[in-house]
């Protein structure tokens, strides 16, 4: 084989990463070597690249500057839980519901897919950080891809460059991460974790959960195995911090199922009434927290960036989010109009009387189908974003005073209520549930568990995770207060209760003075609930105290049903389920 291209080895490389790196390009022999550097120059130089190799559409840069355009494979659209693996040596280790692979037999397996892989191609080594440099909960990963549009996309979602190198030292301990495009065929698309060598190989696909590698795959599948052993948290939370008018603030993290608002909340806007409070984003997507020295608990956002969904995002919707993308961003799969800017289902603009949709197909309002993919993306750098917190780039992290939980349910669960301790909030999370709506597969409104919204990207036996989350209280004095919202409870007429978005607001001051000490609440067999006097109505307008009674009503029999619904997940893990969470779901049954 001829040797490819080498550009000069940075000088910050160390043996250990440059012996993995060799042994990568031996692998794959690709034509060429590049080695990523993070700088402005770079990326100038690589979006020039990809717009003459047809990789991106340069958009109208005086309306949407620094902002492009790509289309991937219509079969490439998303993640692909069927087709992601935890190899592990022993199954037990990936758990019930995780699809596992003997690590020995993936590797050969991969190997052969990747043998001459990238023949042709460029290969990007792409050192990135995960976390403020500096933070000792940070990490570092290597990955090599020969994909433009990851490197592109890398750049904007971690921190990536010398950080990393100079974050790592002469140390061995970085995740390796191999992504080879192929063909972009599913039939040899694979997404495989090995968390015991903190690897990942990622082949056929080239879409951001699949092919980002310190997103999903690192921040969550191989961090929450990371954390158990280390004895922290890596979980699909966003991290706001609530700052009052006299400049008090208090820091929450969130965890929702997709499509139950939770960029929208990250990047909250007050309402008017809520003159001279503050909402401050720390991260939209994920948290890594630790416990701190103090006794409380510590939380960092590992990412530099928000991939975030593009349909239904509007200035009425998410405003932030609108500011956020109007520069230097990178759109995937929406809509190209003839004004050469970017539209989707749910923007402020009407609908184009005609434009390109995401196949590169003319498209018109009479089409019959949606301009955008529904999964369509925007990448950009959370510097972008208007309530965009300092305490974002603090090492240390930011201490976090309450934990929410939330889904979308049209009826059962209330507007709000709080969990009466630790152990009992490990259980409300765990038994959290979305209902399908019309775009999903199944019958629109089932339950679908997913607890702590992390079924689908913890790294290993469910079962020990809750096990993890319970033994991490005997390390905090003071543990967060835990919640649960649902903002998507509905009257028989099937209209919304409660009205949402800015207002959500109301929901988070009363959380906020809860952890605090400034207000009371009522006992009920689900937890605290706030007492209407203690929550904040006034000035809204459509919506009455007896309203309020009715979005926060528990009714006994459907909650009877939701507890023996519960069964259907704890039954997959029953074998390695804590004792804890079987004695408070018998505690709840005996309090309804």
């Amino acid at each position: 084989m001829n040797d490819p291209q080498l550009d000069p080895v940075p000088p910050l490389v160390n043996p250990h990463a440059l012996r993995w790196i060799t042994e990568q390009v031996r692998l794959t022999t690709p034509d060429r070597v590049v080695w990523c550097d993070g700088s402005v120059a770079e990326r100038d130089r690589f979006q020039e690249q990809a717009v003459s190799e047809g990789i991106l559409i340069r958009l109208d840069q005086e309306k949407l500057p620094g902002c492009y355009l790509h289309r991937s494979q219509p079969n490439d659209v998303a993640r692909v839980e069927g087709l992601t693996y935890i190899c592990t040596r022993s199954e037990e280790d990936a758990g019930p519901t995780n699809n596992w692979a003997e690590p020995r037999a993936m590797y050969q397996r991969l190997a052969g897919l990747c043998t001459g892989g990238m023949r042709g191609r460029t290969l990007y080594v792409v050192p990135y950080l995960m976390g403020p440099a500096g933070s000792t909960m940070a990490r570092v990963g290597i990955e090599l891809t020969d994909s433009l549009y990851v490197v592109l996309n890398m750049r904007i979602m971690t921190r990536m460059g010398n950080v990393a190198w100079e974050h790592l030292g002469d140390r061995d301990d970085f995740n390796r991460g191999l992504h080879c495009l192929l063909d972009i065929n599913p039939e040899r698309r694979l997404i495989c974790h090995f968390p015991q060598d903190n690897t990942i190989i990622s082949v056929g696909s080239g879409y951001g959960g699949n092919a980002l590698l310190g997103k999903k795959c690192l921040a969550l599948r191989i961090g929450s195995y990371l954390g158990r052993r280390e004895g922290w948290l890596a979980e699909h939370m966003l991290i706001l911090g609530v700052e009052s008018p006299d400049g008090e603030k208090t820091y929450v993290a969130a965890a929702f199922p997709s499509a139950c608002g939770k960029t929208n909340f990250a990047m909250l806007i007050p309402p008017a009434r809520y003159k001279g409070w503050k909402i401050w984003t720390v991260g939209e997507d994920i948290a890594w927290m630790r416990p701190g020295a103090d006794g409380r608990l510590y939380a960092i956002n590992p990412e530099a960036g928000y991939f975030g969904v593009a349909p239904g995002t509007n200035a009425g919707t998410n405003p932030n989010a609108m500011r956020t993308i109007a520069r230097d961003t990178l759109f995937t799969n929406v809509a190209h109009t003839p004004e050469n800017t970017v539209w989707w289902e749910g923007h402020d603009d009407p609908p184009p009387a005609n434009c390109t949709d995401w196949q590169g197909r003319p498209w018109t309002p009479q089409s019959g189908e949606k301009a955008a993919h529904p999964n369509s993306r925007f990448t950009a750098p959370m510097t972008n974003n208007p309530s965009l917190a300092p305490e974002a780039f603090d090492p240390e992290g930011v201490p976090i005073s309450a934990l929410i939980f939330g889904g979308r349910r049209a009826s059962t669960i209330p507007l709000v209520y709080e969990a009466f301790n630790w152990v009992h909030g490990v259980y409300v999370g765990a038994t959290m549930g979305s209902e399908t709506t019309a775009a999903a597969a199944g019958a629109v409104g089932q339950v679908r568990r997913d607890p702590m919204a992390m079924l689908p990207f913890c790294g290993y036996n469910m079962g020990w995770y809750f096990r993890h989350w319970l033994n991490l209280r005997k390390r905090m004095k003071q543990p967060p207060r835990i919640f649960q919202v649902n903002w998507f409870r509905k009257d028989a007429t099937g209209r919304f209760l409660w009205p949402g978005f800015g207002e959500n607001m109301r929901v988070l001051k009363w959380i906020v003075d809860r952890c605090h000490g400034r207000v009371g609440a009522w006992e009920t067999p689900l937890g605290w609930v706030p007492r209407t006097q203690d929550f904040d109505l006034d000035g809204l307008e459509g919506f009455s105290g007896a309203d309020f009674e009715t979005v926060q009503s528990i009714n006994i029999e459907e909650w009877r049903r939701e507890v023996l619904s519960q069964d259907e997940l704890f039954m997959r893990i029953y074998s390695y389920l804590p004792k804890e969470m079987i004695f408070q779901r018998e505690l709840l049954v005996a309090r309804l």
